[in-house]
């Protein structure tokens, strides 16, 4: 199995930038990666995805603010957040898709996610 281990969640203001990052166990060159959020109270998001032949998708709150890059040769993916708002407040978690897509929503198989808190 492909363990990710989210890293890089803070306490920052609104309108302050965070990366986040996601490092893999193993190879990532055949997955699609994806980023999803869980809100207080909330189920689990769809935030950014990244296929294996680099395309991007983005969820609507989230687009031209957040970019998702991969590094394949060091089997990391991040998450650049720009702009934050208070309602971007959650628990951020790292995908791993076999299909290649990154932004199907895995159901129960999420780790252990990175916090972040934007305060207003």
């Amino acid at each position: 199995q492909l363990q990710l281990v989210e890293s890089g969640g803070g306490l920052v203001q609104a309108g302050g930038s965070l990366t986040l990052s996601c490092a893999a166990s193993g190879y990532i060159s055949g997955y699609g990666m994806g980023w999803f959020r869980q809100a207080p109270g909330k189920e689990h998001a769809f935030v950014a995805a990244i296929t294996t032949d680099d395309t991007t998708y983005y969820a609507d709150a989230v687009k031209g603010r957040f970019t998702i890059s991969r590094d394949n040769a060091e089997n990391m993916v991040y998450l650049q957040m720009k702009s934050l708002k208070p309602e971007d407040t959650a628990v951020y978690y790292c995908n791993a898709d076999p299909n290649g897509y990154g932004y199907l929503n895995p159901g129960d198989s999420w780790g252990q996610g990175t916090q972040v808190i934007v305060s207003s």
